[in-house]
């Protein structure tokens, strides 16, 4: 099959050094060998979510440990902020685990503020909030930061778990969970890690752990106290990903090699140079000023381009974006992923290529 790089916000781009690290023999889960790999990864993901906190990790998806989140920290009532599809669905996964919920909707292409956040959560009826830190389907970054001081702030922000999606921001963008004071913050390895999917990491505070520890019925897969057993001994609860723990390995070296302010950077610049490029040919963007997101930059189809038809032409060229997410989206917008490890050459070697099409196509 031939070689078609992504510009799609998951799964992205994979080094072949990291295909390659997938190839080593196998060993059993139980296996000193594992653990050793499971030891020489805890502090690397500790410093990329910038916790001393626990980061668990799994072989499911980042939906998963979404599914986690609200099965461990909900006893009353979550305050879903919805501002795009995927935020969107923590409302679902919220409902589907019979969970007391209330939404607080926003238009999509705006991002959530901390003062809307802080005025639902005031009556005290909630014990959580799930938040989307990066909505993958408008290229909007919402504030956690802000929203997350805001919480804290009032009088029963201490008891109130923060959940944050960082699924296509974690590595990509700069987000401090100790600072921030969140409690759970999740992503997985298909996105800004650029790592094969099936993966999900996620950093939880002593205060979620301890909330867990009085929530009946939490299952037993995504069940905090037995990850955090297991954990603690280097392993994980039942068989791992051994050949995508060994690629998580070498890509997280490899992160931290280049340094995390480093990566960040590239990222911002990234983003600045796929707006500049947008602009530039009287595109108009998806995400608000101020909150256009550091990995992924969606694009408003206003110049009515057939989507469908400008990737098969890239294909012709080796590469591929993504169209709009989901019926409210598709065709409307187009998405430009800038994250993982793309470099800038590789930005302008796809505006080059879109750019052939759309002298032949407007």
């Amino acid at each position: 099959m031939p070689h078609i790089k992504l510009f799609i916000p998951g799964p992205t781009e994979v080094r072949p050094e990291i295909l390659d690290a997938q190839a080593a023999w196998m060993i059993g889960h139980r296996m000193p060998e594992c653990t050793d790999i499971i030891a020489s990864v805890r502090p690397k993901l500790q410093q990329v979510f910038q916790t001393e906190q626990r980061v668990f990790f799994g072989a499911n998806t980042g939906s998963g440990f979404m599914e986690a989140a609200i099965r461990n920290c909900v006893s009353k009532k979550v305050l879903n902020c919805i501002n795009g599809a995927f935020s969107d669905r923590w409302a679902e996964i919220v409902v589907a685990n019979g969970k007391e919920n209330e939404d607080l909707n926003v238009e999509w292409g705006e991002a959530v503020m901390p003062e809307m956040v802080a005025e639902r959560l005031a009556s005290g009826e909630f014990d959580a909030v799930c938040i989307t830190h990066n909505e993958t389907s408008t290229g909007v970054t919402n504030p956690v930061g802000e929203i997350a001081r805001a919480i804290r702030s009032l009088p029963n922000g201490d008891e109130i778990m923060i959940l944050v999606d960082a699924v296509s921001s974690l590595s990509g963008a700069k987000i401090d969970f100790d600072d921030w004071d969140l409690d759970v913050l999740l992503t997985a390895s298909q996105k800004s890690f650029a790592l094969p999917p099936g993966l999900a990491f996620m950093a939880v505070s002593e205060r979620a752990m301890a909330k867990a520890a009085t929530v009946p019925n939490r299952g037993w897969y995504f069940d905090f106290l037995v990850l955090d057993k297991y954990l603690s001994k280097n392993q994980t609860p039942s068989t791992t990903a051994v050949s995508l723990m060994y690629a998580l390995d070498k890509q997280l070296t490899d992160m931290l090699a280049e340094g995390m302010e480093a990566r960040f950077a590239r990222h911002l610049a990234m983003r600045d140079r796929t707006i500049e490029w947008a602009q530039g040919h009287g595109f108009e963007l998806m995400a608000a000023e101020g909150y256009r997101s550091p990995t992924v930059t969606s694009i408003h189809n206003n110049l009515n381009i057939d989507i469908p038809a400008l990737n098969k032409f890239l294909r012709t060229r080796g590469m591929f974006l993504s169209n709009g997410y989901g019926s409210k989206l598709k065709n409307v917008s187009f998405r430009i992923a800038h994250m993982g490890d793309l470099q800038m050459s590789d930005m302008e070697e796809l505006f080059a290529a879109v750019d052939e099409f759309l002298a032949e196509n407007l």
